[in-house]
């Protein structure tokens, strides 16, 4: 039997109460019995029967895509964040943050050397996102009044499928059940504490409004997604494409990325693992997000992102 490709989805239906997990395959809905993490935790007993369940699947299999409300396909219980990973990124905002009087050319060129060395020698920079931001791939975001400094990140994001507590990078990816897209939005004044200079950056203010990690609205297998750092992400904004970058400028992969992370903490099924943003946010582009403003995120093979900006009321 030919096996045919599918991803995974969170779905509601119009007057359901409760949220149900679903395999998609084309535009057709085929309703699961397993909540997402229950479904991912037991992948080894289940793959074999939705493989077989997606290659039956016909035009008029399930439910139309069109009728159900697509919400986020992951309910993680902890959410790891990376900052810094994306070689042009971190150059740019070299630049951009240097001293007065300092040359430009020089500022990148040292950068570009530090980050070399960092990939060679270094470690990620992680820090802790809340699942309570997490939104659907189409839900509005909500501009938070106290600030007009809210930015644009779109990131690949790891889902882990088993528990993985120091593993090696080598055998890092074994422990990833799939690939998401999540736009990890961030109030720019607030990464810093004004205050307390010498504590430095300050996440849970910048990043953990609700709606400030828009998630999906896909959840794909490995099996059917590739290589993780050959993908190209694409951001949007009003039509204009600010973010466009392949996975390849990480300066850590994914399998780094998952292994450091396990070693201080246990990653569980269903968690989420962010691997940092491609160049082109708005500072970089000195262009913040802004009611009226609408994001189109894509990342190959992970579907589409379509987010309307609206101010506070």
């Amino acid at each position: 039997m030919t096996q045919s490709h599918y991803s995974l989805i969170r779905f509601q239906e119009p007057g359901a109460e409760k949220a149900q997990t679903g395999l998609l395959v084309g535009d057709r809905v085929l309703p699961l019995d397993n909540d997402i993490n229950s479904l991912i935790q037991h992948w080894a007993t289940t793959e074999g029967e939705l493989d077989r369940l997606a290659a039956s699947a016909g035009d008029e299999t399930g439910l139309a895509l069109s009728t159900v409300e697509v919400l986020a396909p992951v309910e993680p219980a902890q959410v790891l964040q990376t900052g810094a990973n994306y070689r042009k990124h971190v150059i740019d905002l070299a630049v951009a943050h240097r001293d007065a009087g300092q040359d430009a050319e020089e500022v990148r060129e040292k950068t570009a050397a530090m980050m070399d060395e960092r990939a060679g020698q270094g470690t990620p920079y992680f820090f802790i996102g809340l699942p309570t931001a997490i939104a659907s791939a189409t839900d509005d975001l909500t501009l938070p009044g106290y600030s007009k400094s809210h930015d644009w990140e779109l990131e690949l994001a790891a889902v882990i499928g088993k528990e993985a507590f120091r593993v090696t990078p080598e055998e890092a990816l074994e422990y990833v059940f799939g690939y998401t897209m999540v736009n990890d939005i961030t109030t720019r004044e607030y990464v810093f504490r004004k205050d307390m200079p010498a504590i430095g950056s300050d996440w849970y203010r910048a990043k953990n409004a609700p709606g400030f990690l828009p998630t999906g609205p896909l959840l794909v297998p490995t099996k059917f997604f590739g290589d993780p750092q050959d993908v190209q992400v694409t951001l949007k904004l009003n039509g204009k494409a600010m973010q466009d970058e392949s996975t390849q400028d990480m300066i850590f992969g994914v399998a780094k990325l998952v292994s450091e992370a396990s070693q201080i903490m246990p990653l569980r099924p269903g968690d989420l693992v962010l691997t940092g943003s491609p160049a082109g946010n708005g500072q970089h582009w000195g262009r913040l997000l802004q009611d009226g403003d609408v994001m189109e995120g894509t990342i190959t093979g992970l579907g589409t992102q379509l987010i309307h900006c609206k101010d506070e009321q």
